[in-house]
């Protein structure tokens, strides 16, 4: 089985990646806020948690071997308990998970239907659902410490600048000052792909 996969990001679509490991080029599938992170990944070297299952019904013969990546095993790990709602398949779970999962384990923990009512397709009676199967048993994917905390307060494209940000090894603590700083002085910031540039430059000490 293959959990890890490192290579070169040949294309990137809206819900997969192309990635060259070697001579074998791999199709993976991605969630919405993983593209959005790799976004000016393309021709780099990338590492993404991998994981395997087989599209099709088990007796009509033709199974199709898929794989999922993600950042982190730790993204993997709530995957793996998100699709164990009723009703959330792989498929869907991959175009619900638009935003962070920080943010969604938060609002799950926090019996908050109104941020998973913003996912598309989720309507009322499925975020309650969400909530009643997953409440309680996401703690250590929500935001849990005082600096987390304040991470709820984030605008989405500060939280995403801050999954890009600790995807490529920066502390939490540290990105999200940074974040905060490089807002302050450039409130009219509402990308992820200009605040991250803004927060590296923070970083190396040069005026921004």
């Amino acid at each position: 089985m293959i959990a890890k996969i490192e290579g070169k990001l040949l294309v990137l679509n809206t819900d997969s990646a192309l990635v060259q490991v070697g001579p074998v080029g791999y199709e993976v599938m991605l969630p919405g806020y993983c593209v959005s992170a790799m976004a000016d990944k393309i021709g780099s070297n990338i590492s993404l948690c991998i994981l395997e299952y087989y599209e099709g019904a088990p007796g009509g013969g033709n199974l199709i071997p898929r794989m999922v990546g993600f950042l982190s095993a730790h993204e993997r790990d709530f995957f793996t308990k998100f699709t164990s709602v009723k009703g959330i398949g792989i498929r869907k779970a991959l175009r619900l998970l638009s935003i962070p999962i920080a943010t969604i384990a938060a609002a799950i923990e926090n019996d908050d239907d109104k941020t998973l009512q913003s996912l598309d397709g989720v309507g009322q009676k499925m975020a309650r659902q969400i909530i009643a199967e997953l409440k309680g048993k996401l703690k250590a994917f929500a935001a849990g410490t005082e600096s987390e905390r304040a991470e709820t307060k984030f605008k989405p494209f500060q939280i995403e600048a801050l999954e890009v940000l600790i995807a490529w090894g920066e502390k939490r603590n540290e990105a999200m000052e940074l974040i905060q700083i490089a807002c302050e002085r450039h409130p009219s910031i509402r990308t992820a792909e200009v605040l991250v540039p803004l927060v590296y430059r923070l970083k190396q000490g040069v005026e921004v």
